[in-house]
């Protein structure tokens, strides 16, 4: 007959110290708003998309854009930025459908390093517009040849979707630098 007996030795609790409330484990983090598969994530990633799509489509519409490298470069930098944060709203409507959590280290590192890339496309592409606009219009005088409003509200419009981008990509690398945190 195999019954289990009493250990010989008794095991005694160890003492509660101080340090010891501070290395208890962590519960779940809550969903900071803004991050991937929130309501607030989907709301930054829209924003990105339809700021971008305005400037995007505002640009083209212009005969001369092709004339001036640094606008041929914003709607490069822009229509990489429309398909970026499309593909990415779609993820974070079907996160959240499922209501799956997005907090997958390979998928957070790949949402890093893309916000990362199109942020930093972006945000040259406008800086770089707005030399160009502010060349044209102030320096040399040609806004009646041009198409100056339209010129500065792409170049707007691109700084606002950069400015909806920054979020993101912060948030997302807090939750990476954080993952130790997270169970």
């Amino acid at each position: 007959m195999n019954v289990s007996r009493p250990a010989v030795h008794p095991v005694e609790a160890p003492p509660v110290t101080e340090g010891a409330v501070h290395n208890a484990p962590r519960g779940r983090m809550k969903d900071v708003q803004g991050m991937p598969g929130t309501l607030g994530g989907l709301a930054l990633r829209l924003l990105q998309f339809i700021c971008a799509a305005v400037s995007l489509c505002v640009m083209s519409t212009t005969s001369d854009f092709p004339s001036v490298t640094a606008f041929r470069y914003l709607v490069a930098a822009v229509g990489l930025q429309c398909l970026w944060s499309f593909s990415l709203a779609i993820v974070d409507a079907y996160a959240l459908l499922v209501r799956r959590s997005l907090r997958n280290c390979t998928m957070i590192g790949l949402f890093i390093v893309g916000d990362a890339v199109t942020s930093t496309l972006t945000f040259s592409a406008a800086c770089s517009s707005a030399g160009i606009t502010v060349l044209i219009g102030n320096d040399l005088d040609k806004c009646g040849l041009n198409h100056c409003a339209q010129f500065e509200s792409a170049t707007a419009m691109t700084f606002i979707s950069w400015f909806a981008v920054s979020p993101s990509f912060l948030l997302n690398f807090w939750s990476l630098a954080s993952r130790n945190r997270v169970i």
